[in-house]
């Protein structure tokens, strides 16, 4: 992480006072919803079955502006809820972020699977530079209630 970077933002991992601040994160990068079941029990039991939740923090201000959720099936790691405050995004931060999940992400040994909005051109860029490909053969179904 460039020095600069280093020196105003922390990537540590998730502590539960965290939460209210991932919640400003989430809704202001559009990827929070009540229906998904993000909250601190789903954190809490994700990070007990092997996953890990990093946030980066402006020490500055004391502020959550990114986090990285990698939650783990037993043969697959997810990495979700990966995101960068719009005013901090184009400054090297989301990379700096990609570089921390992957490191725990290679400690696990697991496959990694990510998902992005096919309109997210920055993210697709972001992902494929960190190694991950996209499978343009599959489609992606999902029931929330069930």
């Amino acid at each position: 992480m460039d020095q600069l970077i280093q020196e105003q933002f922390l990537i540590r991992d998730y502590q539960r006072v965290d939460f209210d601040g991932l919640i400003k994160l989430w809704t202001a990068t559009g990827i929070y919803g009540p229906e998904r079941k993000d909250n601190r029990e789903s954190i809490d039991k994700c990070n007990i079955f092997g996953g890990k939740m990093l946030v980066m923090e402006d020490t500055k201000i004391r502020n959550i502006m990114g986090s990285s959720w990698m939650t783990v099936d037993g043969r697959r790691l997810y990495l979700h809820h990966f995101c960068i405050l719009p005013e901090y995004q184009g400054q090297g931060l989301g990379k700096a972020l990609g570089y921390a999940s992957l490191e725990y992400i290679k400690a696990t040994g697991y496959q990694t699977k990510i998902e992005v909005h096919k309109e997210n051109i920055r993210a697709k860029n972001l992902y494929e530079k960190l190694g991950f490909f996209s499978y343009t053969d599959y489609d992606i179904y999902m029931m929330r209630d069930v």
